[in-house]
């Protein structure tokens, strides 16, 4: 993808004279947005779905990027993939209907609670690895962890007596998330059983480890989720950040305000946890129409 954005920039500077200050601009937005592709495991532009654009641009929202930038990196994308397509290095274009004025009207990718569950136990095993993996994805569920907060997250940061976990989030900044009964019984179980297995380098206070006794990548949550969700036989596109929407989503439909989830998720600004409340509508709308008389 690289030598595609350099076959782009040099077009924008050489055929269309554009300013080096824009060329460094669309160099670093696309830079950006292929960083995020790769650490989800896409490496060819083709693979890209509108769903991949989408999901990048709501992390860069929650990251606390402003809707402007948002903006000018959306168009960049969708200058890029025009020109690749007009190319013919691209067969379909997956940004052609996409408009930013109506972006945040885009809903999360999430899973029903029963594909939640599904999920869950397509992890579950007898072996130090599906223990290990289905506490992860139990505490993904049960925290709406992003997944660098799960990479980073040390056994002094879990207070199992309380029930709760102290995590660090984005610009540093420390948050409180309360988990519950079932998720404690999956890593209390990945605690005595498997962690000690994976620990061949030695005492480590990280709380999840991979089979050298190191730290999880980002890539790597992202295949373990990945693989539960093939094994579930769900065929959407399903990330970490999947059940960090679906904790948030559920969340609400079930009763919590919108204040309490918006600091469950480390949100700096409610703007950006309201979009779960056109998630919640769209509840609303299909019981309206299951069981009003004129619905």
């Amino acid at each position: 993808m690289n030598a595609l954005i350099e076959l782009f920039l040099e077009y924008i500077s050489l055929e269309r004279g554009l300013s080096d200050r824009t060329r460094l601009a669309y160099a670093s937005d696309l830079t950006s947005f292929t960083d995020a592709l790769i650490v989800r495991g896409i490496t060819a532009i083709h693979d890209v779905t509108r769903e991949h654009i989408v999901d990048y641009l709501l992390a860069e929202r929650e990251r606390g990027l402003s809707v402007n930038s948002i903006s000018r990196r959306l168009v960049a994308i969708k200058v890029f993939f025009a020109f690749l397509q007009r190319e013919g290095l691209l067969a379909h274009n997956v940004t052609g209907v996409m408009e930013s004025p109506r972006l945040w009207k885009v809903l999360p990718g999430l899973l029903r609670p029963r594909e939640v569950e599904r999920l869950l136990q397509a992890a579950e095993g007898d072996d130090k690895f599906s223990i290990r993996n289905r506490a992860v994805l139990e505490l993904f569920y049960a925290t709406g962890m992003r997944v660098q907060e799960m990479c980073d997250l040390q056994l002094d940061d879990v207070h199992a007596d309380e029930h709760y976990i102290r995590c660090t989030g984005k610009g540093n900044k420390t948050r409180v998330v309360p988990f519950g009964r079932v998720s404690q019984q999956y890593l209390d179980r990945y605690m005595a059983k498997a962690r000690p297995l994976f620990e061949v380098r030695g005492p480590n206070r990280a709380v999840f480890l991979t089979v050298r006794g190191t730290l999880f990548s980002r890539k790597r949550l992202w295949q373990i989720v990945k693989e539960a969700a093939r094994k579930a036989g769900i065929d959407q596109n399903v990330y970490p950040h999947t059940l960090r929407h679906s904790f948030a989503s559920h969340m609400l439909a079930n009763g919590a305000p919108l204040r309490v989830i918006q600091e469950m998720l480390g949100h700096a600004d409610i703007a950006t946890t309201q979009v779960y409340t056109h998630v919640d509508q769209q509840r609303l709308r299909s019981v309206h129409h299951q069981f009003h008389p004129r619905g």
